[in-house]
């Protein structure tokens, strides 16, 4: 559907794939197999968009993507300014957009990450959240709602943003279930600079928790999210823990906690529950039937004790420095545990701890049928 001027109408599919190509700078076409819609449907609407001079292919090594065409970047302009206007102005990535192989694969990893935030109910456009990374301060005391900001986003602090030059994160994830430094990486070799990554922990801890949103954030630490194409990065993430190829930054307590979601239906689906505490305390008490409370004296990590005294953890969200914690901790006293996870993560963790742990599974569909119906 179309407007009297021939552009697409807000609440359409059309008007949303405009709307994160303009946040994306440029949206790969993979990509459109994660939003609303029939394939055939979405493919005619390329087609019109294409047709009506809205947006137009690009394509080079190999690399294919969605960029905006000049009548679609006026009409959002002036439709939404506080939307677009950061992204379609300027000098920004978004608006300046480049050819180099590096430079446009950042703009498609970044698309998947708001795609997946899109999905999982999370808001991504400036006119939907505060301007908590604002010069002038945090205009609230709490958020909402979940909300992400990226990285670019939060540079506009000013001069502080200098803490995390050279970081890989994306953005950070603000929800009511904590902070998330959020990354988006497609191999499990990704290069870390460590003392980058660490700086942006403690900035992000500073300034949201003690200086910008206090009530809400005080008492809270900072966690790690990376988001991947499939699980079999998170496997060698776990497997190389013992090796001299270790992600050092991942393993060793930098994070408490450092949470692996995919890039698919399951990773939307399990954001949404990371990012609500009331919906992931009710699974957990769930899973506490039949099993008695944690032992605090218990020198391995665990969140509950079967009948036999054995070590029970909650491992669905594939937290890689627990689960790697719990492993080691098995390995080295000997002992055997239980490890609870959805159906679809069976493999992958029996792969890597299955000599010393049994597993329990949750069915992923009667998991979303009672949780999301």
């Amino acid at each position: 559907m179309h407007d009297k001027n021939g552009f697409p109408r807000e609440g359409t599919i059309s008007h949303y794939l405009l709307e994160l190509t303009a946040v994306c700078g440029e949206f790969p076409l993979p990509l459109l197999l994660r939003i609303p819609g029939s394939t055939s449907y979405k493919e005619s609407v390329i087609t019109s968009l294409k047709k009506g001079g809205f947006l137009r292919t690009y394509y080079r090594d190999k690399l294919r993507g969605y960029r905006l065409g000049r009548k679609a970047k006026s009409f959002l302009l002036e439709e939404n300014p506080k939307r677009f206007s950061f992204f379609l102005t300027g000098n920004g990535e978004t608006h300046k957009l480049k050819s180099e192989f590096s430079r446009r694969l950042r703009l498609h990893r970044v698309a998947e990450i708001l795609v997946t935030m899109q999905n999982a109910g999370i808001r991504i456009f400036r006119d939907e959240r505060p301007e908590v990374f604002s010069a002038r301060g945090s205009p609230v005391q709490n958020l909402d709602a979940p909300a992400f900001y990226g990285s670019r986003e939060i540079k506009e602090i000013g001069i502080e943003a200098v803490k995390i030059r050279g970081s890989r994160m994306a953005g950070a994830l603000l929800a009511p279930s904590g902070i998330f430094t959020v990354y988006n990486g497609d191999s499990y070799t990704m290069k870390w600079d460590y003392r980058a990554e660490i700086k942006v922990q403690v900035f992000l801890k500073l300034l949201l928790c003690c200086e910008r949103l206090p009530g809400q954030y005080a008492r809270t630490e900072v966690s790690g999210l990376l988001l991947g194409n499939g699980l079999e990065d998170f496997y060698q993430i776990l497997s190389a823990a013992d090796t001299g190829s270790r992600c050092f930054f991942l393993l060793d307590g930098n994070y408490e906690h450092f949470y692996y979601l995919t890039n698919d239906h399951y990773g939307d689906t399990l954001l949404k529950l990371l990012c609500d505490p009331v919906k992931t305390m009710e699974l957990d008490n769930l899973l506490m039937q039949g099993f008695t409370p944690k032992d605090a004296g218990l020198p391995i990590e665990h969140d509950a004790l079967d009948q036999g005294e054995n070590p029970v953890l909650f491992g669905y969200f594939l937290d890689i420095p627990r689960i790697n914690r719990f492993h080691t901790a098995l390995q080295l006293q000997g002992r055997k545990g239980i490890l609870i996870c959805f159906d679809f993560q069976k493999e992958v963790l029996h792969r890597f701890c299955g000599g010393h742990a049994e597993f329990s599974t949750i069915s992923f569909e009667k998991f979303e049928r009672r949780f999301f119906p």
